[in-house]
């Protein structure tokens, strides 16, 4: 019985100390509040704290046509909102539920007095950093029974604040994936039994030179709409799947762009992904595209071939728009002399390299002829700044847009939201080389767009695994 009246004891009390345990309560760095104007609503159930010196550094960044500008104002009015219809003493907090839709069900606290703490002796106040982390070292001696937590985006800033025993955290919300190494790939490798398991009642039948297979068995509740499988052996075979509906899925074979019959503006597939990459390309019912890749695995290359040929050739599209984000993210162009195309020049090496290849020499063409054709295409690809893209619609355009790590997910909607009917958008991007500020891997544009846009019956991804650009590039891309 005493065990029996123990083992009652020991179920029920984590129940009555969950349910009494104090919410958390965190300290926004002002880093925060400009990366993403809405995490004032992302902290659930859980207290947010604003120190007048991170409504100070809003005020100093207001200013501008930047990306950080527009959220800095964008704060600002969400603060405004809160705070101005409030009849509650500000000391008691805000409530952020009827705000928020109900999704944030905690309160907004502002710094109403001025606090001292004994980090002041520590470090120079003057810093704003040092100010910030005073504040929380304050909160902590005022609030011993709760949790209170820095949360910042800032790296040093973290570190400085557990040398001094205060608990800081990263902003996690904007995170699509913790571990990229999980992000979706768009091809899947069928295992050896796969037909084995997958072969009972199969159907097939063939159209328009594409064999079409409609299976039912354990792995197809895995599959997704666009997504490559493939197989290698005796007879390989790779696939696109074009429909899935509860344990069934239909297949379409892809088709060859390794053999030179199929070539895409003189390029072929060297490998698998990017035979995969060109399909997708080349495929009018895909209206968006994204290839992720390290550097040499052909993603600018492919789409530009692929972009040409749908205008030259079928006429698909009108022209190329290409775009790409000047690092500093949405500084101004103006100290370059000339034309917005002129001033974007410097910043598109990768575009001319790249048209360096696909317009080689045409021996029996002449001179003239390699000349006019160079003026052809280039006449037909629009380099275009991203300063610029709002309020922009792009009809019947092969939208092409590079270096896509290094923009944020607001961007890249304000970005693929340009494209009219008939418009194709292509991203490229290598997660592995972001350059802007505040942004990782499980954050960036691009990781967002793969994770929401898989399985969508016009959009697809592939991310491109081999370099093929020469084996000192493959050897240095292994050892350095």
């Amino acid at each position: 019985m005493v065990s029996k009246t123990g083992t009652t004891k020991q179920t029920r009390k984590p129940a009555t100390a969950k349910k009494a345990a104090p919410t958390k309560l965190f300290v926004l760095d002002t880093n925060v509040l400009l990366h993403d104007p809405t995490c004032l609503y992302r902290f659930q159930e859980h207290d947010i704290y604003l120190p007048i010196a991170t409504l100070e550094e809003l005020d100093h960044n207001k200013k501008g046509m930047t990306e950080v500008a527009r959220n800095a104002r964008q704060v600002t009015r969400f603060l405004e909102e809160i705070v101005s219809p409030s009849e509650l003493d500000i000391k008691d907090g805000i409530s952020l539920a009827e705000h928020s839709h109900k999704a944030a069900t905690g309160r907004l606290f502002l710094q109403t007095q001025t606090i001292t703490s004994d980090i002041a002796a520590l470090l120079p106040f003057s810093k704003v950093d040092n100010q910030i982390l005073g504040i929380v070292s304050y909160l902590q001696e005022q609030q011993p029974a709760r949790q209170v937590i820095l949360v910042s985006k800032d790296i040093n800033m973290r570190i400085k604040a557990r040398a001094l025993g205060i608990p800081a955290e990263d902003y996690f919300n904007d995170k699509v994936l913790e571990d990229t190494d999980l992000l979706y790939s768009g091809v899947t490798e069928l295992p050896a039994d796969f037909w084995d398991k997958h072969g009972k009642g199969m159907e097939s039948w063939q159209k328009e030179d594409r064999s079409y297979y409609r299976l039912t068995g354990p792995l197809v509740p895995s599959f997704l709409v666009n997504q490559f499988v493939w197989q290698e052996g005796a007879n390989p075979f790779q696939a696109k799947v074009i429909a899935v509906a509860g344990k069934t899925a239909t297949l379409e074979t892809v088709k060859d762009y390794s053999h030179h019959k199929n070539n895409v503006w003189g390029i072929t597939a060297r490998n698998r992904e990017q035979n995969f990459a060109l399909n997708l390309l080349m495929d009018p019912e895909i209206d968006f595209v994204s290839l992720l890749g390290q550097a040499g695995t052909g993603k600018t290359l492919l789409t530009l071939a692929a972009g040409l040929t749908q205008i030259l050739e079928t006429k698909t599209y009108s022209e190329i728009i290409m775009t790409r984000v000047t690092i500093p993210v949405g500084e101004d162009i103006g100290f370059l002399p000339g034309t917005e195309e002129e001033k974007m020049t410097p910043w598109m090496g990768a575009l001319e390299d790249n048209l360096d290849v696909l317009n080689k020499p045409d021996e029996e063409a002449g001179e003239w002829g390699r000349a006019a054709t160079q003026d052809l295409v280039r006449s037909r690809i629009k380099v275009k700044s991203l300063n610029f893209m709002r309020g922009r619609t792009f009809m019947n355009k092969f939208l092409i847009i590079d270096e896509a790590q290094n923009l944020t997910s607001k961007q890249m909607k304000t970005l693929i939201t340009r494209a009219g009917p008939g418009t194709k958008v292509v991203c490229l991007g290598n997660i592995a080389q972001i350059d802007t500020p505040y942004l990782t891997e499980g954050s960036s544009g691009i990781t967002y767009v793969v994770d929401r846009f898989k399985g969508w019956e016009h959009g697809g991804h592939i991310t491109l695994a081999r370099g093929e650009r020469s084996r000192l590039a493959d050897y240095a891309a292994g050892i350095l």
